[in-house]
C-alpha cells in the first residue's frame, strides 16, 4: 500500500512502490528497507478477516482471540481496552474515561460514544477560594471526577456487541490473577509514576513488588482488580456505579478529604453524539465535538488546505512553520471554547467551517513566526487502540486516566487509580472551562476516522494528552499530502508546538516553541530559528499511534502501531 493519497485518488488501487537502494538510506537507520521511506520501522500489516492495533501486545493478542472466537470489533475493543487497564496501568484503567468513533456495518454510519464523567456535586468554586488556589492540583483529591469508562464499556456492549461481559473480561481477570511479564516503556512509566503519587495510600500494595514498581520482564499481579472485573462482568454497570465498588470509592474519597462520592458515581451516565467532520483535500476527517479537543485538529487542516504542502516538502521550514502557526490559531480557540456543552453555547459548526479558516489564515505570516495569537470571535498519557472485524465493523477508541497513573487516588483493594482528569477545569470566573459541579472538564484524548463517499476508510489515534490535534493532522498530511502508507505516516519525525494558551487562558503571548524529532534536517532548523521561532528539545512527547485502513478493492485490513511505544498491530 503506497498512501492515502494515492488509495484516494484511485479508490484504493494499489500500485507498486520503488526500490529504496541503500545509498538513499539516511545514516540514522538501524538497518536498510528494501522498500518504502528509510525511517519506516516495518511495513504495515495485511490480514483479510480481522485487525487489531492497541498499545501493548498483550492486549493486541486479546482482541484477536475475541475476533476469532466469533466477537465482533466492538467486542475485542472492549476486552483490549480491560487488557490494557491491567497491563498498562500508566496511561488507562477504569478509574478514568473513554471515548470512542464506532463505524457500524448493519447501518453503514458513524456513532459517537462520550463517555467522561463530571465534576462532584458537592464540590464548589468557594472550596477552591477558600484554600487559595488559582489552579486545581494535579494529584490528590481534588482533580478526581467520576470515572466514566466502565459505562462506555457498556453503552458499546448493549448497542453493538455480541458477546457477554464475562466473556470479554475473562482473559485480563486471568492473567491479573497469573501475572503478566511488563513491558519495557511501561516498566519506565511505573517508575516515574512512583515518584508522583507513590507515597498515596495503596500504590505500594497495588503497583509494586516488595516495595519497588516492577521491572521490564517482571511478571506482575493484580489480584484486586482481578476481583473488581470479576464484580462488573458477573453484576454488569450498577455493580460500579451502584454496588460495593461504588460504596468503596466514595468511602475512600471521604477518607481523604475528597468530594466525589457515591451519589455521583450512581448518578452517571454516558451520551451518544454526533461525531463531526470537515473535508480536507476530497476525504471526510471526523472527530468528536467538545468537551474534548478533535475539533482542534479539523481546524488546522482546514488551514492547511489552503496551501501546497506537497510542495513545501515533509522536511521543510515552509511546511513546519506554516504547519506550527495553523496550530497557534486553532489552540487558541481551543482554550476558549471546547467545554462542556450542557453549560455553554459552543460554535462548533463555526469553528470548522471554510469560511472561517480562509478568515483565521489571513492572520499567519509566511515568514514571521507570530508571538500573540487572540482567540477568534464567535499532558498526558493515554491509550488508544482500533480493532475491525470481518463484518466491517471498525472501532477508534481512546482511554486515559490523563497525568499517566491518575490522581494518585487508590480506592481500597480495588485495583486502580482514579483519574485526574478535573485538573483541566479553569478557576477564572468567565471562562467556558470554569469550574462548577456536576460539569464535564475539557478534555485532551480523542479518536478519529475518515470515510470516502460516506464508505469507511481508515480508524485511527495518536495518544498524547494536547499533542492529539497536532498529530492527528499530521498523520493525514503525511498520507495525503506526503504520499505516506499508514506506517510511514506514524514512523515518520514529528512537530509538536508547545507553549500556548491552555484551558486556563485564551491568550498566546509568548509564541510558544517548537520541538522536531530527530529526523528533520538542520537546514529545517536553522531557517525556523530565523522565522523567529523557537526550538527546544523534547524526549517522549510526540504521541503513540495505532491505525487500521480498509482497501474496499481487495477487502483487506492494513494496519499499524507506534513505533516509540510497545504497541502492536496484528490481524489473522
Amino acid at each position: 500500500m503506497t498512501s492515502i493519497k494515492h488509495c484516494f485518488k484511485q479508490s484504493l488501487k494499489l500500485v507498486s512502490v520503488s526500490i529504496i537502494f541503500a545509498a538513499s538510506v539516511s545514516t540514522s537507520s538501524a538497518y536498510d528497507r528494501i522498500t518504502g521511506e528509510p525511517f519506516a520501522t516495518r511495513s504495515e500489516v495485511i490480514a483479510q478477516n480481522g485487525m487489531a492495533a492497541t498499545s501493548q501486545p498483550l492486549a493486541t493478542q486479546v482482541a484477536l482471540d475475541i475476533l476469532k472466537a466469533g466477537g465482533n470489533a466492538i467486542d475485542a475493543a472492549i476486552a483490549a481496552n480491560a487488557m490494557l487497564g491491567l497491563v498498562e496501568p500508566t496511561g488507562c484503567g477504569i478509574g478514568g474515561d473513554l471515548f470512542a468513533i464506532v463505524w457500524d456495518a448493519e447501518t453503514s454510519k458513524l456513532y459517537g460514544l462520550n463517555a467522561s464523567g463530571r465534576s462532584p456535586q458537592s464540590l464548589t468554586m468557594e472550596h477552591f477560594k477558600e484554600k487559595g488556589l488559582d489552579k486545581i492540583p494535579k494529584f490528590g483529591p481534588l482533580p478526581v471526577s467520576v470515572p466514566g469508562a466502565v459505562d462506555g464499556w457498556f453503552m458499546l456492549s448493549e448497542r453493538f456487541g455480541s458477546k457477554s461481559m464475562q466473556e470479554l473480561l475473562a482473559p485480563s481477570i486471568q492473567y491479573a490473577k497469573e501475572g503478566f511479564p511488563v513491558s519495557e516503556l511501561i516498566a519506565y512509566y511505573f517508575e516515574m509514576n512512583q515518584k508522583r503519587i507513590g507515597d498515596y495510600p495503596g500504590f505500594e500494595e497495588t503497583f509494586t513488588i516488595n516495595g519497588q514498581t516492577p521491572r521490564k520482564g517482571e511478571i506482575f499481579r493484580n489480584p484486586a482488580l482481578a476481583a473488581t472485573y470479576e464484580k462488573i462482568a458477573t453484576g454488569g454497570r450498577d455493580a460500579f456505579y451502584k454496588g460495593d465498588i461504588a460504596r468503596t470509592i466514595g468511602a475512600f474519597m471521604q477518607e481523604q478529604g475528597g468530594f466525589l462520592s457515591y451519589e455521583d458515581m450512581a448518578a452517571h451516565y454516558s451520551d451518544w453524539i454526533e461525531p463531526v467532520s470537515s473535508n480536507y483535500r476530497g476525504y471526510d476527517v471526523w472527530e468528536l465535538p467538545p468537551n474534548g479537543q478533535g475539533i482542534a485538529a479539523l481546524q488546522i487542516l482546514n488551514v492547511l488546505e489552503l496551501y501546497d504542502l506537497e510542495g513545501m516538502g515533509h522536511d521543510s521550514a515552509e511546511y513546519v512553520h506554516t504547519f506550527v502557526e495553523a496550530k497557534k490559531l486553532a489552540f487558541e480557540d481551543r482554550a476558549k471554547f471546547y467545554a462542556d456543552p450542557n453549560f455553554n453555547e459552543i460554535p462548533v459548526d463555526w469553528l470548522i467551517s471554510k469560511e472561517y479558516a480562509k478568515q483565521r489564515q489571513q492572520l499567519i505570516s509566511p515568514t514571521q513566526a507570530a508571538q500573540r495569537v487572540d482567540a477568534g470571535k464567535n499532558d498526558g498519557d493515554t491509550i488508544y487502540l482500533t480493532v475491525a472485524d470481518k463484518f466491517g465493523n471498525m472501532v477508534s477508541l481512546i482511554q486515559s486516566n490523563y497525568r499517566g497513573m491518575g490522581s494518585g487516588m487508590i480506592p481500597t483493594d480495588l485495583g486502580f487509580v482514579l483519574q485526574n482528569r478535573g485538573e483541566m477545569f479553569a478557576l477564572q470566573e468567565g471562562h467556558f472551562n470554569k469550574y462548577e459541579p456536576n460539569k464535564r472538564p475539557f478534555h485532551t484524548i480523542i479518536p478519529a476516522f475518515v470515510t470516502r463517499n460516506n464508505e469507511p476508510l481508515m480508524s485511527f489515534g495518536v495518544m498524547g494528552g494536547g499533542t492529539q490535534p497536532q498529530m492527528h493532522a499530521q498523520i493525514i498530511i503525511n498520507m495525503i499530502d506526503f504520499g505516506m502508507n499508514l506506517q510511514e505516516a506514524g514512523d515518520a519525525p514529528r512537530i509538536l508546538h508547545s507553549g500556548s494558551s491552555t484551558p486556563e487562558g485564551d491568550i498566546m503571548t509568548d509564541g510558544g516553541y517548537i520541538s522536531l524529532e530527530s529526523g528533520f534536517s538542520q537546514k529545517t532548523r536553522r531557517e525556523l530559528m530565523n522565522k523567529g521561532h523557537v526550538l527546544r528539545d523534547a524526549n517522549g512527547a510526540f504521541g503513540g499511534y495505532q491505525a487500521i485502513l480498509f482497501d474496499q478493492k481487495h477487502q483487506v485490513y492494513y494496519g499499524a502501531s507506534e513505533s516509540r511505544k510497545d504497541g502492536q498491530a496484528a490481524g489473522y
